[in-house]
């Protein structure tokens, strides 16, 4: 270890002391009857869930009484089937998949929303730019054949007609766009794109975001029944989180090393590590969280993601969003 690392780990474990006493009257420190609880992620261990990871390292949910399980996520683990069957205490999921779980009657709400911008980009080489949506037409979109609702909602949002844009299924790689054989790249902003970084490869990305495309994702989802008898767990849960997050956004370089500690047997590599955790600060962090606090949102936002998630084939009400935990952790 250099000494930088020591004292990055230093600022970690010092974290955002301000929040240490957030949750119904706990505070840091006090021994406190551990509860066993399990926060279900959205996919395989890596710094896209830095900050919960900061917050079970320093021992802050172990303050608030919790004694909190990490469950990674993947293609064989969804997140939806343990939140509901109680196995989950919360799952981060996204709007859109939390929207059709609940209209097969899965009793879900949305608690908190980390990522503020969506993270979906259309990545291009600056040889042969996407700037715009209006700069689609003519252009060889490569994408997974199940996006095609998302590039409809887009082309929708922006007054693109989606037919002439020529989509060239492909893997989830940059290798087509590095090949010539498509000129651009549905994607998200924080894996493809840092993986051509990572070889030397300069790209450029258009948000979706920027662009009419609002769905909030990386969202926390927790069933009706738990607001209403485990509250305090729940409180807890997201104070320790926000901790997490307020101290990750301070240093991702620190973050991501103590992910790559963390999970030696995961494969992640350091500097991809780091490049991803600075990427997604600008999607999490935002002139609203500096206001309100990390994971908040706003009736405007909401009603953002309902026109959407309808482009998307979702009818939803606002009250899919609760924010009453969030209003608790931050204080009112």
């Amino acid at each position: 270890m250099t000494r930088g690392f020591l004292t990055r780990r230093a600022a970690l474990s010092a974290g955002a002391a301000g929040l240490g006493a957030l949750a119904a009257g706990f505070l840091p420190g006090r021994a406190q009857a551990q509860t066993a609880v399990t926060l279900q992620l959205s996919w395989l261990h890596s710094v896209q869930f830095a900050g919960s990871y900061i917050a079970r390292q320093n021992g802050w949910w172990q303050d608030l009484g919790l004694d909190v399980s990490l469950a990674p996520g993947g293609p064989n683990a969804p997140v939806e089937p343990p939140v509901v069957s109680g196995t989950a205490l919360v799952g981060i999921s996204a709007a859109d998949y939390t929207a059709a779980a609940v209209a097969q009657g899965a009793p879900f709400r949305i608690i908190a929303v980390a990522m503020q911008k969506n993270p979906f980009v259309i990545a291009s080489l600056p040889g042969n730019p996407v700037n715009a949506p209006a700069d689609l037409p003519g252009k060889r979109l490569g994408m997974a054949i199940a996006n095609t609702p998302v590039l409809s909602a887009l082309c929708q949002l922006n007054g693109v007609d989606i037919d002439t844009i020529e989509i060239v299924p492909t893997q989830y790689s940059a290798a087509p766009l590095l090949a010539g054989e498509v000129d651009c790249l549905l994607c998200w902003e924080t894996d493809l794109p840092v993986a051509m970084a990572m070889q030397g490869v300069e790209s450029q990305t258009m948000l979706m975001a920027d662009h009419g495309y609002a769905l909030h994702s990386q969202t926390y989802i927790a069933t009706e029944e738990s607001l209403a008898t485990r509250r305090g767990d729940l409180v807890a849960l997201m104070a320790g989180e926000v901790r997490g997050w307020e101290t990750y956004k301070a240093d991702t370089d620190a973050a991501a090393a103590l992910t790559v500690e963390m999970f030696p047997d995961a494969g992640l590599d350091l500097e991809t590590q780091r490049l991803q955790a600075q990427r997604q600060v600008p999607l999490m962090f935002s002139d609203l969280t500096d206001r309100q606090g990390f994971g908040w949102w706003t009736d405007e936002t909401v009603a953002e993601n309902t026109e959407t998630l309808a482009l998307l084939g979702h009818d939803v009400t606002p009250d899919l969003w609760d924010r009453s935990i969030l209003e608790e952790v931050h204080g009112g």
